[in-house]
């Protein structure tokens, strides 16, 4: 037998994603969409797929081409199926009939639209749509103007830029309906507000909407849900404007509204949790309030694309329901009730990337990843547990290819806390090799590394390296006095967790080789990994990818930063010793380490100043620095960026690897 060829960056061409698995509510039909990289265009293509769950039938394709056709959603009755695809040139919604025949296009609107949600009678769709106050919705498509002059941008407000949106364009978003027979186009909210639709009512009489209202946007942090009458336009506010909500969806009767969401206790580190607000009483009660269970899928990755994390999915009893929770370096399926009833339904070492149950109570399709697996999509028999596969996507690939398992480690830190994590070993590892070892940390912080297909991980195991990577205080799944006790001290107790799990991998696998180690990491990663370069010297090379190096320039560069600073370090610029403290810049005389620094021109989570101060902080000091700056890309480079670039990003990291260890 040959042996398997180990995984290579560029193997990402090769490798497809499926996600946002939607059932129709007659539990059978299953539309999902499959995404792959287009090396010749570098560019992502997604197509819809259909499988009939109960034939077990050969995935059928639905649209083909090059383009980008994604968020599958089916009518009430499941006769057919609309969704959006930027075929015409701007994301617009489409609809197909399930008897088959081409898609017909509903949309026309100038900025594109987005976010299909059926009307329950299926005769109207509503979506979401930006606009500036004097653009309407029914705007037809035109093409941009070319040459257009340059004109100034006039800024008057601190949230004017976003990592995902660049530069605040002057548009809100809105929520418009479209009649489907006659493609007439009605706005249902205005003004210079942003309203992100949810769900219609099962009686038709309101539509859901998420929005922040306050008069002063730059200093609120709330979302909070309202209900829209269609016909009258009027609002009601259901949430109490405290906290974030989202993901609302109705109960089938109709009585019941269930959403994400939580008070901001713990600002952005605190739970998600489950929410029902009672329609006829109008109270809102929190259903997870006495466990310590985090709603949602907060798993890191650098594969997926497409995932939608559905927000509660009720039953026909309009007393039960299912969501997607994160725990412990997994992410599960939980089944609740009104009646307080909450068990998993699906608990295994694994992240559930997406679930859809169509409104059934005892089965549901889920899309599950796993360290050595991509992903694919399963059918769960909910009674039993058991999980029938329905796609193999990545079915030849993987038969050539030699993939690295990631083994769970426990232990304990040295002030007595439980930490968990994993350690992957190269590929080909033989008895008495003496093999390096790469340190990975997540961004976030509040993030979760997980049970999950990673493929720079994959990269670095094919190339003979062992890697490690753990959840240290800050990252979620492990409770809320665990993800909150980062906030006030980074470069803390989260730098003692991760030299911690050093030192037990070291004691533990005598494999390692423990002169030859190598840290790396992206986003808070990124500062952690610049904080450890300037507090030892245990590393012998060292890339820091996206990263924070001075919290007092952060403050003002970033599109968050005058308030993630506030909630993060718990300072500001009337304290600019702690910001000083707290920055690895401020330990740059100490950096020994060969550094390697990967950033976007177009971040403006972490703006590439960050990196720009550290390379020439150490360069002055005759350090061992080089510096790498891709073009067109943002904070999201290493898992949606142009992929010649997140290829080439790959292979940095592990040449610079390569090169010292």
């Amino acid at each position: 037998m040959t042996q398997k060829r180990t995984i290579k960056p560029e193997d990402l061409y090769e490798l497809k994603s499926v996600a946002d698995p939607q059932l129709s509510s007659n539990g059978s039909d299953l539309a999902y969409v499959e995404t792959r990289m287009l090396e010749e265009k570098n560019t992502y293509s997604s197509n819809l797929f259909y499988i009939n769950t109960s034939e077990k039938n050969t995935p059928v394709q639905w649209t083909y081409g090059d383009h980008k056709n994604h968020s599958p959603r089916w009518s009430g009755d499941g006769n057919a199926l609309a969704f959006v695809s930027d075929r015409s040139g701007k994301p617009q919604i489409y609809i197909m009939n399930i008897t088959g025949g081409e898609a017909r296009q509903l949309t026309q609107c100038t900025n594109g639209a987005s976010n299909p949600v059926w009307s329950p009678d299926g005769k109207k769709l509503a979506f979401n749509v930006s606009l500036k106050p004097d653009e309407e919705a029914d705007a037809a498509d035109k093409q941009e103007k070319k040459h257009e002059k340059p004109v100034p941008l006039e800024i008057d407000k601190m949230k004017h830029k976003s990592d995902a949106q660049g530069f605040w364009s002057g548009r809100y978003s809105q929520v418009a309906v479209v009649d489907i027979e006659t493609g007439k186009i009605e706005q249902l909210t205005s003004g210079e507000h942003d309203y992100q639709l949810q769900s219609w009512s099962p009686d038709g009489k309101s539509v859901a909407v998420t929005a922040d209202l306050s008069e002063e946007k730059d200093f609120s942090f709330v979302s909070d849900v309202y209900l829209v009458n269609p016909d009258t336009k009027e609002i009601k506010k259901v949430t109490n404007g405290n906290g974030y909500f989202g993901s609302a969806t109705w109960s089938p009767d109709g009585k019941y509204l269930g959403m994400f969401g939580h008070e901001r206790e713990y600002e952005n580190a605190t739970h998600t949790k489950i929410w029902v607000y009672n329609l006829e009483t109008e109270n809102i009660q929190c259903l997870t309030a006495e466990s310590d269970i985090l709603a949602g899928d907060y798993a890191i990755g650098d594969f997926q694309q497409g995932v939608v994390t559905p927000g509660i999915l009720w039953a026909e009893d309009s007393r039960s329901f299912y969501f997607l929770a994160t725990d412990n370096g997994n992410t599960v399926v939980y089944y609740g009730s009104l009646d307080g009833e909450l068990y998993p339904a699906l608990l295994d070492q694994q992240h559930v990337y997406g679930l859809t149950t169509g409104g059934n109570i005892n089965q549901a399709v889920v899309a599950i990843s796993k360290p050595a697996y991509p992903g694919d999509l399963f059918l769960l028999d909910v009674p039993t547990g058991e999980v029938e596969q329905l796609t193999n996507v990545n079915e030849e690939f993987l038969g050539k290819v030699e993939l690295a398992d990631a083994e769970p480690i426990q232990f304990k830190s040295s002030d007595d806390w439980d930490l968990h994590g994993w350690i992957m070993k190269p590929v080909h590892l033989q008895d008495g090799d003496k093999v390096p070892l790469v340190v990975e940390i997540h961004g976030g912080p509040h993030a979760m590394y997980a049970n999950s297909y990673f493929h720079e991980f994959q990269c670095l195991a094919a190339k003979g390296y062992a890697v490690l990577f753990i959840n240290p205080r800050g990252s979620h799944g492990y409770g809320q006095q665990f993800v909150d006790a980062v906030r006030g001290n980074y470069g803390g107790k989260d730098y003692e967790d991760i030299m911690d799990a050093v030192d037990y991998a070291l004691e533990s696998y005598g494999f390692i080789d423990n002169d030859r180690l190598g840290v790396t990491g992206g986003s808070y990663g990124g500062f952690m990994t610049n904080w450890i370069i300037g507090h030892t010297n245990r590393f012998k090379a060292a890339v820091t990818q996206r990263s924070i190096s001075n919290w007092i320039s952060f403050y003002g560069v970033s599109d968050i930063g005058y308030y993630f600073t506030d909630w993060q370090i718990k300072s500001d610029l009337n304290d600019i010793d702690k910001l000083w403290k707290h920055s690895p810049l401020a330990y740059v005389n100490e950096m020994d380490t060969p550094l390697l620094i990967l950033h976007s021109e177009k971040d403006y989570r972490c703006p590439i100043e960050q990196a720009e101060q550290l390379f020439i902080a150490l360069k002055h000091r005759k350090k061992t620095a080089k510096f790498v700056r891709f073009p067109e890309s943002n904070h999201e480079l290493s898992r949606s960026g142009k992929p010649n670039l997140r290829i080439s990003r790959l292979n940095y990291i592990a040449g610079w690897f390569d090169q010292y260890l």
